[in-house]
């Protein structure tokens, strides 16, 4: 109803329609607001010239708009009779719902007669202030236009419909909740009042007084005015004229201008025109629900929106940070070089400064020994040794030949160091678009938290790198014999979740999977190696990671059936809880973490070449950031295995898998470390307190401090058999076991602020020194 408002107010005055008046061109006008915008035309356009002259047949003549601009949107607001100089000019007002509207060109002489029979200038012309068509009235006035009855019988419901408690009418300052409507006064009273102005006594003993509600209802039930016709006021409207579409009276068939037109029951042209505008409202209904719809998923569209900004902000940064790192190392490696320039520089000037030296040394020797023998006065001794002697003076001035006293190295370094390319690069470096030549599609990634096996079947699951924009229009999962032979395609289609059954008992398979498009066929995926049960009567296994139920994966046999047939694998949630059962479920993979940022690998000619021993990752748990239970300011991306926070204040969020037995080992890298943040890692109860940092109640046990800055790995230790948890910083364990007595359930779990960035890697195989440390004792 409040939406209706609109519709009901004046858009001259702004208030409610008072005694509204129908245009021809069918808007709606107060009859006082209808008087005050009339103004004054030349003599050459009134009504009688025109029909004096043969140029109108029409009770209300519109005015040629070439010869009249009373309205535009680009003028400045004033609207003049273009043709007539002696026409005033009018200026143009506003009024409170914003349609311009044209006052009087002089204020209307004072009457003491009503809107409807005060005296009209002759000559008075109209203008609607909502379509701005203006016409010439004639003898009749404001009296020539039809009342709206029925909007005004709309306006009373509604007002009567938002007055929540009737009030006394008769109160001069606040008027009190009336207790009393008279019948006969139609006038609601309160008790004073009543007892004042209406006294059971006299006439007025005879007047019935009702409830307030009751009055309500008899004045909303009272028969309403039924409207006359505007040509003969005595006489009710009858029939419809189909040609004017308007109704009219008997006397308007028999002697008015409407005695030739086509004319139609009242009632029947009523019920047809109800039925007309109910069909159109069904229309209009079907648009405003669709109207609805698009806002809502125009909102949804913000949020998406909003999310895939975070998302793709985060995985921009953790580029940007890649470019970083790799430019951190390779000016390691270039600095490293640098080094061992100067060392060797060093070398040979430290070495050439030590042989001249020695010679230096022996020279001199020489010469002092020389000069000494020539002091000598014995001839026969002297004629011994001085032949040898000058044999020796020559020898050593040889030795001090050329080159002998040139440095064999240059202090200058012959090392250039050309960045123009790389700073080119730099500035060239910018997003790009899906060309419209599409190359191959990117290598799909394995999602290890969805793979898994039970029993003699095998469930896969994959998808497309987060930053990839080239569509896929397929996928090939291709699987081995599972003894190490040929790889056979098992499955091609849209879908990227596939569970494989008749697989071999105790079997190791392989499995691989790549995408494909018009243009051709991407790389292959990592290869995975699963590990079936050893015989059809193990008992029920718990999956580490339960496929979601929403999704329904293909299921299709072995390469050696051809039953293909559609269920759900393994629906619901679980937590991850290993059981000592010789035929323990296992999934083994040659990546620690396919999702890891930075990761790279060396043999990427050959991915499936690397593969990992399977008895050593036998019992590892694959898991990811649980964004359910998470804090509504933490901020995930990279699958869920990359976490961040939106508030200067520490948020709490946790692991999706909870464990209660077992040795579990799972580390966190620092991608970013601003302003001295003060993260902690560890683990906590599903309970735990999100809104502060992880420790400060006694549902978290963690790490705080130690050696964590950028870059830094924190390695958490859970050993539930041992009822310890342990930390590690750069694979340095932290002094000893942190914290001893840990029973129950637990999920991982860690504390930051918008300042730290940190990165989850899982499936990790406890350390080897803890394995046999943990053996020994």
């Amino acid at each position: 109803m409040e939406e209706m408002e609109e519709e009901l107010k004046c858009p001259v005055c702004g208030s409610f329609y008072r005694e509204p008046i129908i245009l021809p061109c069918s808007h709606n006008l107060c009859q006082a607001c209808a008087r005050n915008i009339l103004v004054q035309t030349p003599e050459s356009e009134s009504p009688q010239s025109r029909r004096a002259s043969g140029s109108g047949v029409s009770d209300y003549d519109y005015l040629d708009l070439d010869k009249m601009s009373l309205y535009s949107e680009a003028d400045s607001g004033y609207g003049s009779y273009g043709g007539f100089a002696s026409a005033p000019t009018t200026p143009c007002q506003k009024s409170p719902n914003g349609v311009r509207v044209f006052p009087p060109a002089m204020p209307p002489p004072a009457t003491h007669l009503s809107p409807a029979l005060a005296p009209v200038p002759r000559n008075s012309c109209i203008t609607c202030p909502q379509c701005h068509r203006s016409l010439i009235l004639d003898d009749r006035g404001l009296r020539g236009f039809p009342k709206n009855r029925v909007l005004e019988g709309v306006i009373d419901r509604y007002q009567q419909s938002k007055a929540a408690a009737l009030k006394c009418q008769l109160c001069e300052k606040a008027p009190k909740e009336a207790t009393v409507m008279c019948e006969q006064c139609d006038v609601f009273y309160c008790d004073p009042c009543r007892l004042r102005c209406h006294p059971p006594r006299g006439p007025l003993a005879k007047h019935r007084l009702v409830p307030p509600a009751q009055g309500r209802v008899s004045r909303r039930l009272s028969p309403r005015k039924v409207s006359t016709c505007t040509d003969h006021e005595l006489e009710n409207h009858s029939m419809y004229c189909v040609q004017c579409k308007m109704p009219v009276c008997y006397q308007c068939l028999e002697e008015g201008k409407h005695s030739s037109h086509e004319v139609k029951a009242l009632g029947a042209m009523w019920k047809l025109h109800k039925s007309q505008l109910s069909q159109a409202l069904n229309g209009l209904s079907d648009r405003a629900k669709e109207a609805k719809e698009f806002l809502v998923q125009l909102r949804n569209m913000v949020q998406q929106i909003q999310e895939n900004s975070v998302e793709f902000e985060a995985c921009l940064v953790a580029q940007c940070d890649a470019l970083i790192d790799a430019l951190n190392r390779r000016k390691a490696q270039l600095l490293a070089r640098v080094n061992k320039e100067h060392e060797h520089k060093l070398k040979v000037v430290r070495d050439q400064i030590s042989h001249c030296t020695v010679k230096l040394r022996q020279t001199t020797g020489l010469m002092e020994y020389c000069l000494e023998v020539i002091k000598e006065n014995d001839p026969s001794g002297f004629l011994q040794i001085s032949d040898a002697l000058i044999r020796r003076v020559h020898l050593t001035e040889d030795q001090w030949g050329k080159g002998t006293l040139t440095p064999r190295m240059t202090t200058d370094f012959d090392l250039s160091l050309d960045n123009s390319p790389l700073l080119q690069s730099i500035h060239q470096l910018d997003f790009v678009q899906v060309k419209a030549s599409s190359p191959v599609p990117a290598t799909p990634i394995l999602q290890l938290e969805e793979c898994c096996t039970h029993n003699n079947s095998a469930t896969l699951s994959w998808k497309q790198p987060p930053l990839s924009t080239v569509p896929a229009e397929g996928y090939i999962l291709e699987l081995d014999d599972g003894n190490g032979g040929q790889f056979r395609e098992v499955y091609v289609g849209k879908e990227t979740m596939c569970t494989v059954d008749g697989l071999h008992f105790n079997s190791t398979y392989n499995a691989r999977v790549k995408a494909f498009n018009k243009t051709g066929v991407s790389q292959y995926s990592k290869t995975l190696v699963l590990q079936t049960s050893e015989d059809t009567d193990s008992e029920e296994q718990t999956l580490p990671f339960p496929v979601p139920s929403e999704r329904l994966p293909l299921r299709r046999m072995s390469p050696f059936s051809s039953t293909l047939n559609l269920q759900p694998s393994f629906p619901g949630r679980s937590y991850f809880d290993l059981r000592s059962s010789p035929h323990q479920l296992s999934l083994h993979s040659s990546l620690q973490s396919l999702n890891a940022p930075g990761c790279s690998f060396e043999t990427q000619s050959a991915p499936y070449s690397q593969l990992v021993d399977i008895k050593k990752l036998l019992a590892v748990a694959w898991f990811a950031f649980d964004p359910g239970s998470a804090h509504s300011d933490i901020i995930l991306s990279n699958d869920n295995l990359t976490v961040t926070c939106s508030s200067y204040d520490d948020r709490v969020v946790l692991g999706k898998t909870g464990f209660s037995r077992g040795v579990h080992y799972w580390e966190l890298t620092v991608d970013r470390y601003d302003n001295h943040p003060d993260p902690a890692f560890g683990v906590a109860r599903m309970d735990v307190m999100k809104d502060v940092m992880l420790g400060k109640d006694d549902k978290a046990w963690a790490i705080t401090e130690g050696g964590i800055t950028k870059g830094a790995t924190i390695g958490v230790l859970l050993d539930l058999n041992r009822k310890t948890l342990t930390f590690f910083i750069n694979d340095e364990q932290q002094g000893p076991i942190a914290f001893e007595n840990v029973e129950g359930l637990f999920f991982p779990a860690v504390s930051l602020n918008r300042n730290v960035q940190v990165t989850l890697h899982t499936g990790l195989p406890v350390p080897d020194f803890y394995s046999s440390r943990a053996s020994i004792a």
